[in-house]
């Protein structure tokens, strides 16, 4: 995001909508997979309510279903309306695509932010 190269989201499970890692996108991906979020109890609950089940086992499809901790590249879209309705999960904002930018606000995104920086020292 902003101008960096994306760093992989997640790996286990395999994450983004062309299974590599990343929250990459292109011009089949027609829901945006790229927010990269650590996915939380409360998100994953409200993301069922909404017709949208992530942690609902699919071995037809290799997926494990997602549990809180999970990182994953989410729809934007999905991502928004969490984040509306009082239930948006953190952002690895270094693993979200700039593209989200189309649908999220920067400071919403920033807002539930958990990168951690380059240099570490600055946390101590």
């Amino acid at each position: 995001m902003l101008g960096r190269t994306l760093e992989p989201c997640g790996m286990d499970p395999m994450t983004g909508f062309y299974r590599d890692g990343r929250c990459s996108t292109g011009a089949e991906d027609r829901g945006l997979h790229t927010v990269c979020a650590v996915v939380t109890d409360d998100f994953l609950q409200h993301q069922r309510r909404v017709g949208n089940d992530l942690s609902t086992p699919r071995p037809e499809y290799g997926f494990r279903g997602l549990v809180a901790g999970d990182r994953w590249c989410v729809v934007a879209v999905r991502w928004a309306q969490a984040y509306n309705d009082g239930a948006a999960s953190p952002v690895v904002l270094a693993s979200t695509n700039e593209r989200t930018l189309d649908i999220i606000p920067l400071e919403a995104l920033r807002e539930h932010a958990v990168d951690v920086p380059g240099d570490v020292s600055s946390l101590e």
